[in-house]
């Protein structure tokens, strides 16, 4: 559904002045009063202000889009509004909406999302805003929108009866990262916009944490030159049989679109080959070893983050009703109360999962479906340590995260080969494998490997425990905090970052089941140390936006104010675009501050008992005040040597 077919001339007020948010909200009500687009006028509005009374509906960069569903609509609608004065929104970024929009939804399906979402592709593009709040009319401001919607959305224009000349889409890609949150849609947007400068027409798929958009069809990928597949975890390729493919990881996607391109025009990619019928593995003929093995290993990340995180904040709450109902430690501590006892039992239902499903989606990413069982078997056999001797795991050490990790990998390979093994066998036999042969041989094959891997995995898991004990016990723990913090800044949401990251929530993972109160409490610390070194990054760009302005150009500094929001939520990400303009001065800068962050984080001792939230999160922080500080004074340090490297720009757009 496209804005124009919602969004009437009468409908939109161009110069509006209103006196603050209330009479703004009542002018955009009365436009839909107007235009006819409501059965009951109060009671839209009631939704509207109901919806309000949630969080403003203010999103930033001088935009508010509010929105309700509502019996009183008649059909979906749109009013719009420009506001040269602006008017005071409660916008996160604290400045004054000057284009606001207000969507009327009927209360079945979900069209009210759906027009938010393309609004949100379409108004990224800041040169367009800036158009429509100059607008001098709504016949010009409709033709804008027209305009960037035909251009950003071409195959929903009406082919013109003559000429009847039909061209597909020369080149198809993929995108996919990890979260599925911000890599995924920014690789896909410069690809996009890539295609439109080289002219070559281009469509993108997004396998984001909503799940695949803009999915690719059969006949597109027939009549296509080839495929991208910018990607960090594993996507559906058997699809792709017998064409050109080339795979690569999804920042390239981000900073080199066009190189990618070129590599499907100009006939570079390897024709990809798959023996499968179903859905196949993502291993792609350009692809190295390395990289195989880490797109294997984010499949099973990504898939586990939802329990880390849930979980995780749910075992937090525990401590925190404990700690308000009095309670100082103790072995019983999280579930002395029965609300707290409660939250934790829900919270380690969740971390109970984490592991199989861990092990579970880096097995199935190598061996597709029959690895899902033995990945999850394998994952759940490394949680509790089950040996020969003790197979019911009555005294034995869990070998936990590195058990689950080698359980996935091993699995995932064991019954690939297994797989090849079965071709062989007679055709009779085929409906036989998915439901019995392979179920049944994996399952023995996983219960064997583990039980003999766990008691090795069990003493390197003690191991690692007690050697960050030392590290701690020695005064060293401040380099391993540092360590941690640069990690999380170095490429902002990539392998390093992953890896940190993994680290800390698998320490969290064990510290759940340490009876030793200071080797939980290192546990803690380093999540503290990994969070606040993803923070640091956007934090430092928005500080230096603001105290070092001759820097940045006008539309670097009015985005950089969003990155207080995005660092202060924990989201790394905020800062890529920055680090792709500047990498030599902006990624040495984060690092460093993050470092100091990290470092501080560890010699203040604070902790950290959730996974993610960052600010939000503030009470399940061990010393709070003192991590802030700590955020503090890492950010101005990224600020400062941000100013350093940066020289002040000699002209300004």
């Amino acid at each position: 559904m496209r804005i124009t077919d919602l969004l009437k001339k009468e409908g939109i007020r161009i110069g509006a002045a209103p006196a603050d948010k209330a009479e703004a909200i009542e002018q955009l009500v009365a436009l839909h009063g107007s235009c006819g687009n409501l059965n009951d006028t109060a009671a839209y509005r009631e939704g509207i202000l109901a919806r309000e009374a949630l969080g403003t509906t203010a999103i930033g960069m001088e935009i508010a889009i509010p929105h309700a569903k509502s019996a009183a609509v008649k059909a979906p609608a749109l009013t719009a509004m420009t506001v040269p004065a602006g008017v005071d929104y409660g916008s996160p970024d604290g400045l004054p909406a000057k284009l606001l929009f207000m969507i009327a939804a009927t209360p079945d399906g979900d069209v009210h999302m759906e027009v938010l979402a393309r609004m949100m592709q379409l108004l990224m593009d800041m040169d367009l805003t800036d158009k429509l709040k100059n607008a001098k009319t709504p016949e010009e401001f409709l033709e804008l929108i027209d305009a960037a919607e035909t251009e950003k959305f071409p195959d929903e224009v009406k082919a013109a009866p003559v000429p009847e000349k039909k061209e597909g889409y020369r080149v198809l890609a993929v995108t996919a990262c990890p979260t599925g949150i911000a890599h995924t849609y920014m690789a896909a947007e410069a690809l996009q916009k890539a295609g439109e400068k080289l002219g070559i027409p281009i469509k993108v798929e997004t396998n984001g944490s909503g799940g695949v958009k803009n999915a690719l069809t059969a006949e597109e990928i027939a009549n296509c030159d080839g495929i991208i597949i910018a990607a960090d975890k594993s996507v559906e390729t058997a699809r792709f049989n017998g064409k050109p493919v080339w795979s690569t990881k999804v920042a390239d996607g981000i900073h080199k679109p066009e190189e990618l391109i070129g590599k499907i025009v100009n006939g570079e990619a390897p024709v990809f080959k798959s023996d499968k019928k179903a859905e196949a593995s993502s291993d792609v003929g350009n692809e190295k070893l390395g990289r195989r093995l880490y797109k294997h290993l984010m499949n099973g990340v990504s898939h586990m983050l939802p329990f880390v995180v849930a979980g995780g904040i749910f075992i937090a709450i525990a401590f925190l009703i404990d700690t308000a109902s009095g309670v100082n430690g103790g072995s019983d501590f999280g579930t002395t109360t029965a609300a707290a006892s409660w939250f934790m039992a829900m919270g380690k239902a969740a971390f109970n999962f984490m592991l199989p499903i861990l092990a579970g989606f880096i097995a199935m990413s190598i061996a597709d479906r029959p690895g899902l069982l033995v990945g999850i078997v394998g994952g759940y056999l490394a949680s509790t340590g089950a040996t020969f001797a003790d197979p019911f795991a009555a005294a034995a050490t869990p070998s936990g995260f590195l058990g689950a990790l080698l359980a996935g990998f091993l699995a995932g390979w064991l019954m690939k080969l297994f797989e090849k093994l079965c071709d062989r066998l007679p055709r009779a036999l085929e409906g036989l494998k998915p439901v019995l042969i392979y179920p049944l041989a994996g399952l023995g094959v996983v219960a064997v490997m583990m039980c003999a891997v766990n008691p090795i995995m069990g003493i390197i898991n003690n191991a690692l425990s007690n050697g960050l004990l030392w590290l701690n016990n020695h005064n060293l723990g401040v380099v391993l905090g540092c360590i941690l913090g640069a990690m999380m800044s170095i490429d902002m949401g990539g392998p390093l970052n992953k890896a940190a990251y993994v680290f800390g929530t698998g320490m969290l993972t064990n510290a759940a089941a340490m009876t030793d109160p200071s080797a939980q409490a290192v546990a803690y610390q380093i999540m503290a140390s990994v969070m606040i070194g993803g923070m640091v990054p956007p934090i430092a760009i928005a500080l230096s936006t603001i105290f070092f302005k001759n820097r940045w150009n006008a539309e670097e500094r009015k985005n950089g104010v969003v990155n207080i929001v995005m660092g202060l939520s924990f989201i790394t990400e905020g800062a890529i675009p920055y680090a792709a303009a500047y990498p030599l001065k902006v990624i040495p800068s984060c690092a460093i501050g993050a470092a100091v962050a990290g470092g501080l984080s560890w010699l203040f001792n604070c902790t950290l008992m959730a996974p993610h939230g960052g600010i939000f999160v503030v009470p399940t922080i061990g010393k709070p005040l003192l991590y802030l500080l700590a955020l503090v004074i890492g950010s101005v340090v990224g600020m400062l040597m941000l100013a350093i490297l940066k020289r002040p720009n000699k002209t300004e757009e």
